[in-house]
């Protein structure tokens, strides 16, 4: 009965939509996490840097040094158990035991300080907090605020020597001690500004504003590299793999000398790192687009080739989504064959490095996304400010994406008022109309409020496809029950006098709202960078034609199923839910292959991105499993419609 699978779906489904909305605007359900993760962070960080004076070789140097990382360890752990849970809980709590053990192990310093340093990265992945300044840091305000508090604990050189840190114990850091200071970011050194260090005579100066303990942080940041700075400059300027390494001020204030060293080496990234953080504003002078894509791949090569494979793994994802992602607009308008291709490609190139590939064949694959960076960049460069295609990349995208969510919206509308249930069109029409109003609230998050990752969009439509498709598949399986045998007739007769209840009557508005949502989020992003290419006008006239097309569709499609006998317009409509469910399917797979959450390993057939059909193993392998899901279902259907037409007599 749909009856029944309604109500066991509905808590389900409002949870759904809450997480559509939430994951949208990047913001996280989770009690006092705004102050839960920057102290658990802190703490991961502040490990990484002082593991090294607690253990070395196996041994144990300090014995109270190393029952503080032990407690930092474990203490991290719980902090994580404690947080609202996400996809992302299970991984992190195993990395989090994987530090506990390495610790407990007495590992060797450089492995825990890479462990610490990628659950603190993974932990901010998971629960998005403010991790940079919100406008550029001033380093002569940083320098000033540093000789009236800090210099003398820490010297008016930063070199731990102030006459009243000599009388402290433990002593206060020397910020120009270079091997500790590779390991330290400017967040790191904004967490301790801000909370202190538990335990030492480092206190906190919350009571500075936020503004002045980024400029502390950054010119502290900067002490150990005073030297290298001058050199940074020029390299700055003339190094496009540096300076595609930092496309902002959050990547600054993450950055560590030790990390850039498997892109860089260890002399070039402390020379560039010296110079941002003691030129800030220099960041607005790196790469986007096409161009920063590139840049991340030759850095993730360059990671690959001295055996950092997370770190290459971790660029190669961030070439598509920070720099190819954001141009897709473009490139669909102009070029959509060459958009999937350059996916594809990349997609089969991570996997590749997550499967430690043999080198050469990670040196070709890269070659070859090289060539398909420098078509897309020339066709990007071409569409922008190019009225027609503004006009027609919003037609476009438009009619492509909002024909799937027409479909299912218009399917259940046919469907209630053909069982003549129009009490419950309301809920329906709230449905959609909500989902339209949730775009609107997507589109001024994106274009005035934040900044919408990529990972978090491809993340968002990904798993509200497989939601829907689950649903979907659901629903078109108990269609097709109702029209074979006649059995369409029963059910009408039957429930065509009672009142639809409550929850089934907010499940379908659940279902309007996320069929259509997840379209309006992405044709809503798409639009968003449209906007920015000085086309307006022919962006709206685009939006304006593609809504006309789509209101014909409607219309259409609502005629027609009028004029369709009932048991007809049930197999239609259960074939059309079950091809819609298959598509999405697709869809959704291909999107959390994007997001890095699926590997991609390209089959030999082409693609059809408006049938969900992508030319890799894993998209097409969900598929199947969804048409031999559907087909065992529509053979039971019969089956039991047989039995029930012919029961066998005892």
């Amino acid at each position: 009965m749909i009856t029944i699978r309604i109500r066991n779906m509905a808590k389900l489904v409002r949870w759904l939509v809450l997480s559509l909305l939430l994951s949208a605007s990047s913001l996280v359900v989770a009690q006092d996490v705004g102050t839960t993760i920057p102290q658990t962070w802190q703490m991961l960080d502040y490990l990484a840097t002082d593991y090294a004076g607690a253990i070395r070789g196996g041994a144990v140097l300090s014995a109270s040094e190393f029952a503080e990382m032990r407690e930092f360890a474990g203490t991290a752990q719980s902090r994580i158990q404690s947080l609202a849970p996400t996809p992302a809980t299970p991984k992190l709590l195993a990395q989090a035991g994987a530090l506990i053990a390495s610790v407990n192990a007495k590992a060797a310093p450089t492995q825990v300080a890479e462990q610490a340093h990628a659950l603190a990265d993974a932990l901010l992945q998971a629960y998005p907090v403010p991790t940079a300044p919100t406008s550029t840091p001033d380093l002569a305000r940083g320098k000033t605020l540093y000789q009236q508090q800090c210099a003398a604990c820490h010297g008016a050189a930063g070199q731990g020597d102030g006459p009243a840190g000599l009388r402290l114990t433990p002593r206060p850091v020397d910020f120009t001690e270079q091997p500790r200071a590779d390991q330290r970011s400017a967040l790191s050194l904004y967490e301790v500004v801000s909370q202190g260090v538990p335990g030492t005579p480092m206190a906190g100066y919350a009571q500075l504003s936020e503004a002045d303990r980024w400029a502390l942080a950054y010119y502290v940041g900067s002490l150990a590299y005073r030297w290298e700075a001058a050199a940074g400059s020029m390299q700055w300027q003339h190094d496009s793999s540096a300076r595609a390494l930092f496309s902002n001020l959050s990547e600054l204030s993450r950055a560590r000398a030790a990390q850039l060293a498997s892109t860089l080496g260890l002399d070039r990234g402390r020379a560039i790192l010296g110079y941002l953080r003691a030129h800030p504003e220099a960041a607005q002078q790196s790469l986007h687009g096409i161009a920063l894509a590139r840049g991340r791949l030759n850095a993730s090569l360059a990671a690959y080739r001295v055996g950092a494979n997370t770190e290459a793994a971790q660029l190669a994802l961030s070439a598509y989504l920070d720099g190819v992602e954001p141009v897709e607009p473009q490139l669909n308008a102009r070029d959509s064959a060459l958009r999937g291709q350059l996916e594809t490609a990349m997609g089969a190139y991570r996997t590749a490095l997550s499967r430690s590939a043999p080198l050469a064949t990670v040196v070709a694959d890269a070659a070859a996304i090289n060539g398909l960076l420098d078509k897309a960049e020339k066709v990007s460069a071409d569409a922008a400010g190019d009225a027609s295609a503004t006009f027609l990349g919003a037609f476009t995208i438009l009619v492509r994406e909002g024909l799937e969510a027409l479909l299912i919206v218009v399917a259940i509308i046919a469907f209630l008022r053909k069982a003549e249930r129009r009490e419950a069109l309301r809920y329906v029409h709230a449905g959609w109309i909500v989902a339209l109003l949730a775009g609107g609230v997507t589109w001024a998050a994106a274009r005035y409020a934040i900044s919408i990752s990529g990972a978090g969009r491809e993340l968002t439509e990904g798993l509200s496809s497989l939601f829907a498709a689950a649903v979907l598949l659901s629903v078109g399986l108990w269609m097709h029950q109702k029209s074979v045998g006649g059995r369409w007739q029963a059910y009408l007769k039957g429930k065509m006098a009672a009142a639809l209840n409550r929850r089934s009557a907010w499940f379908l508005f659940a279902l309007a709202f996320v069929a259509v949502y997840r379209e309006v989020f992405e044709t809503i992003l798409f639009f968003a960078a449209l906007w920015n290419d000085g086309q307006e006008i022919w962006l709206l006239a685009g939006i304006a034609t593609g809504a006309v097309v789509l209101a014909a569709i409607t219309w259409v499609l609502l005629r027609t199923s009028q004029q369709l006998p009932i048991g007809t317009f049930f197999s239609a409509s259960s074939a059309l839910i079950a091809v819609l469910a298959i598509v999405l399917t697709g869809k959704g797979v291909a999107a959390l292959q994007e997001a890095g959450w699926v590997s991609v390993n390209i089959a030999p057939l082409p693609r059809f991105d408006i049938l969900g059909v992508f030319p890799t193993w894993q998209t097409l392998a969900a598929q199947a499993a969804v048409i031999v899901f559907i087909g065992l279902g529509y053979a039971f259907n019969v089956r039991r419609s047989t039995k029930t037409a012919h029961p066998v007599n005892a």
